[in-house]
């Protein structure tokens, strides 16, 4: 039996694995399909982790966290998890595709989340060469630029306000004329000189070349069309949470989660479920940065090892 099982290999799982095991529990598996790293790896660039000074691509910052994180004993199974569930004893039960299983003393749950796609005409194309879906972490490479928000909730809005101190110009791009936002965002918002408000609009395609992104099509419900000459798009249009593995064959969640479907957890990362831990952008209240999922990875490890231990 695993003294502990770790479910995704991106900077909470790794970050879990390396506490725990330098700790001294011996027997844990990080289970991660493909190679570590998480969706940071798509990052064309990453310059805002405290410490690390040198501009590296998503992919190249993560290459040497597998080797640090399995010095002192994580094991990586890329096996592809398709159920976690409770044994009656307390231990839990691991379902793996093709029908293999594990069973564990201790769990964290460190899949994260996605962001969902507006899945406009060359939006994939673009991904990475000017499409973007975070302000936080590629906004400053637009600085002094004119670019483009996409979406109508709170997240929209407020990365809009965050572009904004960066860039020249903010064209905020939503497909009706009212927001899903706070009443004190949508006000700040509007009376932001370097924000345009193009609404009622979706967006016909995207356009560019091999250097990148060249700008917009946008189309009202008329079908008149619009070009908006952008070298950056910034999608927010919600968050896909990675959180199937934790349905059960009712339907219901192992654990408590939030209205969002994210894992409601405490100050430590635990659930509300004894022995089972979420990390990272899973959890409520996430930040969606490799720093704080570090952060969250590092606590649930320290936790697991403790619980496992006592």
């Amino acid at each position: 039996m695993l003294d502990l099982a770790i479910i995704g290999g991106g900077p909470a799982g790794l970050s879990a694995g390396l506490y725990a095991t330098r700790g001294g529990l011996k027997n844990v598996v990080m289970f991660e399909k493909g190679l570590p790293g998480g969706q940071i790896t798509s990052s064309s660039e990453i310059e805002n982790y405290p410490g690390s000074a040198q501009i590296l691509s998503g992919l190249d910052f993560m290459a040497p966290w597998s080797e640090q994180c399995m010095r002192f004993g994580l094991k990586h199974a890329m096996e592809e998890v398709t159920r976690i569930s409770k044994n009656k004893e307390g231990t839990f039960h691991i379902a793996l595709a093709g029908g293999k299983s594990e069973e564990a003393k201790s769990v964290v749950i460190a899949t994260g989340s996605a962001p969902k796609r507006a899945n406009f005409e060359g939006e994939a194309e673009f991904f990475g060469k000017g499409v973007s879906t975070c302000a936080t972490c590629d906004g400053f490479f637009y600085k002094n630029k004119e670019v483009v928000a996409l979406g109508g909730g709170d997240t929209a809005l407020e990365e809009a306000l965050y572009l904004s101190h960066i860039c020249s110009k903010v064209y905020l791009v939503h497909r009706r004329d009212t927001f899903r936002a706070s009443p004190s965002t949508i006000e700040k918002v509007k009376n932001n000189p370097k924000i345009e408000l193009v609404l009622n609009v979706s967006i016909k395609k995207a356009y560019g070349d091999a250097m990148g992104l060249n700008g917009l099509i946008v189309v009202d419900k008329e079908g008149n069309e619009r070009d908006i000459k952008v070298p950056g798009v910034f999608v927010f249009v919600g968050m896909n949470v990675n959180n199937t593995i934790l349905k059960q064959e009712d339907g219901r969640f192992l654990c408590e989660m939030d209205d969002n479907g994210n894992v409601i957890v405490d100050l430590n990362m635990h659930t509300s479920v004894k022995g089972l831990f979420a990390a990272g952008d899973i959890r409520t209240k996430a930040q969606k940065q490799v720093v704080c999922a570090a952060g969250d990875g590092a606590t649930a490890g320290i936790q697991a090892l403790e619980y496992v231990n006592h």
